[in-house]
């Protein structure tokens, strides 16, 4: 359970660091048409999240082990990527840098995706011992982008 709250905590200090905007004195600007681009890939992010929320219903925590009474999601979003919350947080926040050129919030969010890659080992460790099938889930689904198949 420490790994678990060592996660937790180290997600709510980078989201709390995001809102502070440091300035590291590496300006950059982008033409207006790039700028649209990441306005939609935040959007993208968003509703990424939010199907992630809803097709994961009761079994959501914040924490990387599942709920006792939890049951392994694979259906809606969850049949293209393993952590599509995750990776929808992510998207979602290096876009926003991205958008506001803030070389910061792009490093904090790197920072977050290092963090979420950690933390979904630790909770791919806890759904392989509490559910055979995701072992066959895990091969055929991406951890955190949809994975390409050659399969014909």
């Amino acid at each position: 359970m420490k790994k678990d709250l060592s996660f937790l905590i180290a997600q709510f200090f980078l989201f709390a660091f995001y809102f502070i905007d440091i300035p590291l004195g590496l300006a950059f600007e982008l033409p207006d048409w790039i700028e649209i681009v990441f306005l939609l890939a935040l959007i993208l992010g968003f509703v990424v999240i939010i199907f992630g929320i809803i097709n994961m219903n009761d079994s959501l925590s914040p924490f990387p082990k599942p709920k006792n009474n939890g049951s392994l999601i694979s259906n809606g979003i969850y049949h293209y990527v393993r952590h599509p919350i995750y990776i929808g947080i992510v998207i979602a926040m290096i876009s926003f840098g991205c958008y506001i050129q803030s070389v910061f919030k792009i490093s904090i969010s790197l920072v977050l995706l290092g963090v979420f890659y950690l933390k979904s080992e630790l909770e791919e460790k806890y759904l392989l011992h509490k559910f055979e099938e995701y072992t066959r889930y895990k091969e055929d689904t991406g951890r955190f982008f949809p994975k390409i198949s050659s399969k014909k």
